[in-house]
């Protein structure tokens, strides 16, 4: 019986699993790991620099901004080239008989169109504008108001006197009536760094109408804030000799309104095309950098 017990024994014993060792010193380091903030490494991942950037905003917002400001000057070039056209048109009409009043509003729409007034000088209100320089030489524009008979007062600007006769143009002033032929004129544009007019201490730097005609007597005294430069149309010699003998030289009768739209033109629009090229340029290079990075 004892021997049959002993037979069955191993082959009972074959029945069973063996269980899988577990080491205890092993699991427990790991967790003391975890616990102390370690962590197991993970598989490494590549940054992958965005398509946009702020300094790709940046440069692809440039060449439209630029390209419009172009286009903007293409308009501003047609409207100044018609408007010169428009003056050297005016200018080239016969001379206009001043009206004993001139209506202030139509001034701008006879801008630069040829007048012929009468009257006489107000020396006592002689205005010295400036300084201003003329061939190399400083001076004065001279402005002196003329008194119509039967009509108003208007401002003349005779033109350019050397800053050696400035002091003594009032005694070249002719007496009794003259004829002046001159062009109308608005006044002139005044910039941010020009000072202002000191009209009590005789210091005018810029041609404010307004400003000259409240100076020689207003509207009380039948002053219109009118402007009119005087025309000159002489040679070189008679330019020199004028200015020996101290006689203001007048303005010649041309348009000398500024134009400068075609370079700003030229300038927006190679600008537009410099920062395409740096934008498309950058695109290129981002493009590169992404295909060398690894996935």
């Amino acid at each position: 019986m004892f021997n049959s017990l002993r037979s069955a024994a191993p082959r009972g014993r074959a029945l069973f699993k063996r269980r899988p060792t577990f080491n205890v010193s092993c699991a427990r380091a790991r967790a003391e790991s975890t616990a102390a903030g370690g962590s197991v490494p993970q598989a490494y991942k590549p940054k992958r620099t965005p398509w946009i950037t702020p300094i790709m905003v940046l440069v692809g917002t440039i060449p439209i901004f630029t390209f419009a400001l172009g286009t903007w000057q293409v308009d501003r070039l047609k409207w100044k080239v018609a408007l010169i056209d428009e003056l050297e048109e005016k200018l080239q009409r016969e001379p206009l008989l001043l009206p004993n009043r001139v209506n202030l509003a139509a001034i701008p729409d006879f801008v630069y169109r040829k007048v012929i007034v009468n009257g006489h000088w107000d020396a006592e209100h002689c205005i010295l504008l400036g300084p201003r320089v003329r061939d190399s030489t400083s001076g004065y524009h001279v402005v002196v108001p003329l008194v119509r008979p039967g009509g108003s007062t208007v401002l003349i600007n005779r033109g350019f006197v050397t800053k050696e006769h400035a002091d003594g143009i009032q005694k070249q002033l002719e007496n009794g009536e003259v004829e002046v032929y001159g062009m109308l004129r608005t006044t002139a544009k005044r910039n941010f760094f020009t000072p202002d007019n000191q009209p009590e201490k005789g210091i005018w730097y810029w041609g404010d109408a307004s400003g000259m005609a409240e100076y020689a007597g207003g509207e009380q005294a039948g002053v219109q804030p009118v402007l009119i430069d005087e025309i000159f149309e002489g040679h070189g010699g008679e330019v020199a000799s004028r200015l020996t003998r101290g006689v203001p030289i007048g303005k010649p009768p041309v348009v000398d309104v500024r134009n400068a739209h075609a370079s700003y033109v030229a300038t927006w629009y190679a600008l537009s095309a410099f920062t395409s090229v740096m934008f498309v340029r950058l695109l290129l290079k981002q493009r590169q950098a992404r295909m060398r990075v690894p996935r």
